[in-house]
């Protein structure tokens, strides 16, 4: 017996970028028009444009259409309603947002880049729209573009997947004589990063893109057009795969299955071909309903039936990649023979989180104490700010792995500690350094020492030696115990977290932090922070002119800051002394900071 269209269930998802005189109005007009209807999904709304998928009965997804279609904003809107099953499993309807409505007001449809301080490009400058019988056509014709783009035929052409690899795994696009790039990136966000690392790859050529719907490519395309000269020659499939799709039934070029964000979960072809593999027994497996997620960066794996246990540890291959260890939570419990890098980790502070249970939407920061000093104090000596801002942030604490001597100035210093040997007392706890003297040995003295000369306040000027081998440390506690946000860094920390940050576009895949908050810093004289200015969001914070901070100067945090791009760094100037304010107005201002990043 025939059914009868009008009560089937389908889903509908269209974007527009535009501009959008009245948001208000617009949002009174979805929560009317989607109540009304018994439509339930996600609707976003923003100054640039609209991002809908909404799902019900097919009648009333018609009847929103025409409704849409009614406004002249929404002129040329390209609208995909798919007939399909009812939402079945509650789960995945949950979390792709299937039951219930969701609109919401936001600054951009869709997060182009993790760093809030950097502007988006102009949507009005995305690469030019392929159909996807044109883009079929370049792909069947040994990458040749369209007639009308025979100007562009002596560039050779690459095809850009502008999707996260959770998406890849179970389907992209394959032609034999056009080479495809696939970033495997976490999240869409990571994008801009992995194409400016793969600038050399793309100048020149003429750039094919797409993805699921194309709204990503809007954006994506953008942003690769406004690097200059080079990056002009910019297209993208129209609709997405899910057009080329509809116009190919068969799959086309585009081999296995399309995955959705709504509760389908993918979309595939005729071509019954399974491209995904189970992440632990390597057998063909393409269905991600069971939502099994990696423990340490929380993507989608996919793990068949067989191997789908209670309580199972799931690492995904990026993690894996990166030293992830399977099988173990924290880095408490890694045993030290499986660390990649030298020299041993030290003492690693941090929550632990219990096996099988979803962490909390906090975010992660890494904290680098100052010199002479070790991760329990400064976990002691920030435990005012972390109880301030427990419910958006956790952290994580390190020793540093230059392990410093025992120093007094006279003996009459020590006259009060009563002990008849050399050797420091059992309550004396260890002391480390990120950066050492030039003139230090490197070897880790334990015995009691006498100073050679009196304190200096600016020995922090001369702290040259020892940044390779912190550097590889912290990179081994990021493989382990991350992925991490952000880097806190105070005093010498802070001089190491800015180290960092120049250096991350060499070794991003291994740091992958997204900003950093350096406390009462200093510019190191060390040659990585004099090759130009630095890119990554930051929030300095340093004791103003006249304060009580007599370890470092006012104008040394000054320096530091003024290292890096204006658009990108933020400055809390306080009347405190060597410390980290956690009262208004200062503590307000940090988390503003951090609440761009959540």
């Amino acid at each position: 017996m025939a059914t009868n269209r009008a009560e089937e269930y389908g889903v509908l998802l269209y974007y527009k970028y535009t501009y959008i005189p009245d948001l208000n109005e617009l949002f009174t007009f979805y929560e009317s028009s989607c109540n009304s209807l018994g439509l339930l999904g996600r609707v976003r709304l923003a100054t640039h444009g609209v991002n809908v998928t909404v799902g019900g009965k097919l009648s009333s997804l018609d009847s929103h259409i025409a409704a849409v279609r009614s406004n002249k904003v929404f002129q040329g809107t390209d609208f995909k309603l798919a007939s399909c099953h009812h939402p079945l499993n509650d789960k995945v309807a949950k979390e792709c947002g299937f039951t219930a409505l969701s609109i919401r007001i936001v600054k951009e449809l869709v997060t182009l880049t993790s760093n809030p301080l950097v502007k988006s490009p102009a949507f009005s400058d995305a690469g030019r729209h392929l159909s996807a019988l044109e883009f079929h056509s370049v792909l069947q014709s040994d990458g040749k573009l369209p007639e009308k783009e025979s100007h562009f035929d002596r560039k050779k052409i690459v095809l850009l997947d502008a999707r996260n690899l959770y998406e890849t795994r179970i389907g992209k696009f394959h032609s034999p004589d056009v080479e495809t790039l696939d970033p495997k990136i976490r999240q869409y966000s990571d994008l801009p990063s992995w194409i400016d690392s793969n600038s050399d790859h793309l100048r020149g050529n003429s750039i094919l893109m797409y993805c699921t719907g194309g709204i990503r490519c809007e954006m994506a395309s953008a942003y690769i057009r406004s690097l200059g000269d080079g990056f002009d020659n910019v297209f993208q499939l129209h609709g997405g795969i899910q057009r080329y799709l509809e116009q190919f039934p068969d799959g086309g070029f585009f081999k296995g299955k399309n995955f959705v964000f709504d509760h389908r979960v993918s979309v595939g072809s005729s071509n019954p071909d399974i491209m995904g593999t189970c992440l632990l027994c390597g057998s063909p497996f393409d269905d991600y309903s069971s939502r099994c997620r990696c423990n340490y960066c929380r993507m989608l794996v996919l793990v068949c039936v067989n191997c789908q246990k209670e309580d199972a540890f799931f690492v995904c291959e990026l993690c894996q990649k990166h030293g992830k260890v399977i099988g173990k939570s924290t880095l408490d419990e890694i045993d030290e023979s499986q660390l990649t890098s030298p020299p041993e980790i030290g003492q690693i502070i941090q929550s632990t989180r219990r096996q099988g249970t979803e962490p909390p939407r906090k975010l992660r920061i890494l904290c680098l104490h100052g010199f002479r000093q070790n991760a329990s104090n400064f976990k002691g000596r920030t435990a005012s700010l972390a109880k301030k801002l427990k419910s958006i942030a956790e952290f994580t604490f390190t020793d540093a792995p230059h392990e410093l001597p025992f120093i007094y100035q006279n003996l009459q210093s020590l006259s009060h500690l009563k002990f008849s040997s050399s050797s420091p007392p059992e309550n004396c706890k260890k002391k480390f350094a990120w950066l050492l003297p030039p003139d230090s040995v490197g070897s880790m003295e334990t015995e009691w020492k006498m100073a050679e000369n009196s304190f200096d306040p600016l020995q922090y000027q001369h702290q040259t030696k020892g940044f390779d081998v912190s550097m590889a440390y912290l990179k081994t506690v990021i493989s382990q115990a991350g992925p991490f946000d952000g880097i806190l860094g105070f005093s010498q920390g802070a001089a190491m977290a800015a180290l960092c940050c120049a250096v991350k576009g060499r070794v991003e895949v291994e740091l992958g932090f997204r900003f950093v908050i350096l406390c009462s810093g200093f510019v190191p004289n060390l040659p990585e922070l004099g090759q130009g200015l630095i890119n990554c969001p930051s929030l300095h914070i340093f004791g103003r002119d006249g304060g009580k901070d007599r370890q470092i100067d006012t104008q040394a945090s000054r320096d530091l800051a003024s290292l890096f791009e204006d658009g990108c760094s933020v400055i809390i100037e306080h009347d405190s002394g060597h410390i980290i304010p956690t009262r208004s107005p200062y503590i307000d201002d940090i988390k503003m900071f951090l609440q761009r990043f959540l």
